[in-house]
């Protein structure tokens, strides 16, 4: 691939987790090394990644506002997600695939 060059992204499966205030976690599905976080609630989402269950995230982990999306690079390794609200109750996706550009 070239200096510079931008590769779509394919996405190889979708988990979603139902969040709230409390900390949800839950296995990610498919394969990849990036997962794109789309959060569908109306309010503030916090996600950490990792490899192994048992995650816990914070208000201090990385922000993903109402209705809005963030694609990150995971690595081969990310197969786990934690996530809460800083309010209320609604569904975050993860969706993990390959490719650097959504």
């Amino acid at each position: 691939m070239s200096t510079g060059s931008t590769q779509p992204f394919r996405p190889a499966g979708t988990a979603s987790a139902a969040a709230t205030n409390s900390v949800s976690s839950i296995a990610l599905v498919g394969g990849g090394n990036a997962v794109l976080i789309y959060n569908s609630a109306a309010s503030t989402a916090f996600f950490r990644l990792g490899g192994a269950s048992g995650l816990t995230a914070t208000v201090n982990d990385t922000p993903v506002p109402a209705g809005g999306r963030m694609l990150v690079g995971g690595g081969p390794f990310v197969n786990h997600a934690a996530v809460l609200l800083s309010s209320g109750s609604g569904t975050v996706y993860f969706t993990l695939g390959d490719g650097d550009t959504y």
